[in-house]
């Protein structure tokens, strides 16, 4: 088995959970067999004296079809 792994930024305006979950549902529209995530970074935007935006790095790996094109 080999696996690739991508670097994925996700954003969120209500929790750092979520911007792991945007990245991560974002990259299954186009990507098969994802296996497993690491965080990398979190960032935030302050507004007003508030958290408004989270931003989530990660790396996120997936299984590399054994299928060879032809």
């Amino acid at each position: 088995m080999v696996e690739k792994t991508i670097e994925l930024t996700g954003t969120s305006t209500s929790s750092i959970e979520e911007a792991v979950n945007v990245a991560i549902g974002r990259a299954a529209v186009t990507i098969q067999n994802l296996r497993r995530f690491r965080v990398k970074e979190i960032r935030g935007v302050v507004e007003n004296g508030v958290v408004s935006q989270w931003h989530v790095t990660i790396d996120l790996s997936f299984v590399v079809s054994e299928r060879v094109h032809e």
